[in-house]
């Protein structure tokens, strides 16, 4: 794969209603992280750490311009704190063609919505694995 810039990216998310609404014009930046939770296992007979993978995870951050329009974030976000919804994701960072795409399931815990003082009308919200399935690369 060659080196690709971030420039079109696409993301789609569900709604409470599980259908799938590609908000890409409404993300003005995203923030996503697949850890993996590591266990110690160095015996007191080594002179170096020995490690082993555990439990995958994923997080993610959006964050956007207030888009009151059918369809489109604010109708996505704005049942996060009334409805308990998984919610599948799809980020493809770029949109150069054979990029690959992060697909997973998420809850989010928060829509928070900020006023900043210059007018801007602006939201951030902040997702995690829901469902144990490892997030994957399509």
């Amino acid at each position: 794969m060659a080196k690709i810039s971030g420039l079109g990216a696409t993301v789609i998310v569900a709604d409470a209603g599980s259908v799938a609404r590609t908000i890409s014009n409404d993300i003005t930046d995203f923030q996503f992280s697949t850890p993996r939770a590591i266990q110690d296992i160095t015996g007191v007979d080594k002179s170096a750490h020995e490690r082993l993978l555990l439990l995958a995870d994923f997080t993610v951050s959006y964050k956007g311009i207030v888009n009151t329009a059918a369809n489109m974030s604010h109708a996505v976000f704005s049942t996060v704190p009334s409805t308990s919804v998984t919610r599948s994701n799809s980020i493809a960072p770029t949109s150069n063609s054979g990029t690959p795409i992060l697909v997973c399931n998420a809850i989010f815990s928060d829509y928070a919505i900020a006023r900043a003082a210059a007018g801007e009308l602006t939201w951030d919200v902040k997702g995690d694995l829901a469902d144990g399935a490892v997030p994957t690369w399509a």
